[in-house]
């Protein structure tokens, strides 16, 4: 028999990839067993409508960079390349079946899953593996989605938001980012003030 495939979808805007998302990726793959651990770049991220996220194509461009040689990662495409919102429920479906998912999310996001749409679906689907962040209570996602798995990382307090804003006000951003999302961003003049 063929055994099952475990792997891990870290979704998200990734506007852009940073290195908190390779670490929640990196820590779910080793104390999870992963297979393999998908990263997908929203498409057209419905709560965020009207907060300005960059064009699909350039975070896409960027999430591709960000995973490039690293054996067990992997970025993937379907959101980017759907027309319409994009939602975490309809994404699930398009997976195989037998495969076993895990939902990998930061603590802000895993205490907000109650306002997605259809997130009894989504929690139906997965197991849920969060990596703690600053200012997130722990029982906050307890009461959120019931059970998960806690990752092991330690605090680290960056994010998409601020690396934006560093880069608006002329602030180092570089090592926040992978060194080929870096270049890209720079290329690309993302972010800039």
């Amino acid at each position: 028999m063929l055994r099952t495939v475990r792997r891990g979808i870290l979704g998200g805007t990734f506007d852009p990839p940073h290195v908190a998302h390779l670490l929640a990726g990196e820590a779910a793959y080793r104390e999870l067993g992963l297979d393999v651990v998908t990263f997908l770049p929203a498409g057209a991220p419905w709560q965020k409508a009207g907060t300005g996220v960059s064009a699909p194509a350039h975070r896409w461009a960027m999430t591709r960079l960000a995973t490039e040689g690293v054996p067990y990662f992997e970025a993937d495409g379907r959101e980017v390349e759907r027309d319409g919102w994009t939602y975490t429920a309809d994404t699930l479906e398009t997976f195989p079946a037998d495969e076993r998912l895990v939902l990998i999310v930061g603590a802000d996001a895993a205490a907000g899953i109650p306002t997605w749409h259809r997130f009894e679906d989504v929690l139906a689907r997965v197991e849920v593996a969060v990596m703690p962040r600053p200012g997130v209570e722990p029982g906050r996602v307890g009461e959120a989605i019931g059970a998960h798995h806690v990752l092991d990382t330690p605090d680290l307090p960056i994010s998409g938001t601020m690396i934006r804003h560093r880069r608006r006000e002329g602030a180092a951003i570089r090592f926040l980012v992978p060194e080929p999302v870096y270049a890209y961003v720079e290329a690309n003049g993302l972010y800039a003030p």
